[in-house]
């Protein structure tokens, strides 16, 4: 992350801002060439802007940017996904920044370059296999796009069918779990059947998808899977259940209730709340009423009338 934090001191000026704007309207133009491109009866976009890498060999360098325009095919969930996107898109802009946003977009579109590539020249050098244009790029690069939006904020509701209210953590996962059985479906059938081009569409997929890899393993947090942490987990989880047997306090924290040890009876601190507060009982007050450090010698003593 400290590579990203100096490129974007060095080239954050140059960030394109609402940049899902500009996204749908290149959206709206590969529609509008579809439309002309029927007139004809000419597939204007597979013809002359997809990223067909063996035409770029012969010197369609255009391709490279142009696959972009893929045009979409005209109905109300068509609207309703390009809506989805851009609402995502602009969430993890205001999250990330628009350098961050635009670094996150266009790396996107990077990895896709290379997926294309990579099946151009693994079934050149294969005998036997047909190369077949790698046309489906654009598709990964939003749903890049929405795994990063379910890792950012897991418990978002989306409304399903408009009816079910799900979390967007479930969506992520169940959309994580098709391209996995999608990409082992590929790569396992390519290897059985000697496929070579089968093969190369599961790598592919993961290569189009490989700035959502990136950002997802490089923001765990791998320290609390440390030996040491989960050490300290262990005790803490043995002593709260410890606390429970001889008579603990129930105490919400973080949203949950748990069992603590110590409670204070002035400001209800615990043991959780700062690990260094030491609890006393004091024996002048009637009752049992516990006390941290900075109430012990404080508080009014309690008497039963």
């Amino acid at each position: 992350m400290n590579f990203i934090n100096r490129l974007e001191c060095k080239f954050g000026k140059y960030a394109i801002h609402n940049l899902m704007r500009y996204v749908i309207a290149v959206y709206a133009g590969g529609f509008v060439l579809s439309l002309i491109g029927s007139l004809y009866e000419v597939d204007f976009y597979y013809s002359f802007l997809s990223l067909d890498v063996s035409k770029i060999m012969q010197g369609q360098v255009w391709r490279l940017v142009t696959f972009i325009i893929q045009p979409p095919s005209i109905s109300v969930w068509t609207l309703i996904w390009l809506y989805m996107y851009y609402m995502i898109g602009t969430s993890l802009e205001r999250a990330w920044g628009a350098f961050r946003f635009n670094l996150y977009f266009l790396s996107g579109i990077l990895f896709n370059i290379i997926a294309a590539f990579l099946i151009y020249f693994v079934t050149s050098v294969v005998p036997g296999a047909v190369y077949v244009p790698y046309t489906g790029s654009i598709t990964y690069i939003y749903q890049a796009m929405f795994l990063a939006f379910a890792a950012l904020y897991p418990n978002m509701q989306f409304l399903l069918m408009f009816i079910l209210p799900i979390k967007v953590k479930y969506l992520g996962w169940f959309y994580g779990a098709f391209l996995a059985w999608q990409v082992f479906t590929l790569i396992g059938s390519g290897l059985f059947k000697g496929d070579i081009q089968s093969i190369s569409q599961g790598v592919a997929i993961i290569m189009s998808l490989m700035n959502f890899l990136i950002y997802f393993f490089a923001t765990r947090n791998y320290h609390r899977y440390s030996p040491s942490s989960i050490k300290r987990k262990t005790a803490f989880k043995r002593d709260i259940r410890q606390a429970g047997r001889e008579g603990g306090k129930i105490v919400n924290f973080n949203g949950k209730s748990v069992i603590t040890r110590h409670k204070c009876a002035i400001c209800g601190r615990t043991e959780l709340d700062d690990e260094t507060l030491e609890f006393r009982f004091c024996s002048k007050c009637e009752g049992n009423y516990e006390y941290c450090s900075d109430h012990l010698y404080t508080h009014e003593h309690v008497h039963k009338k």
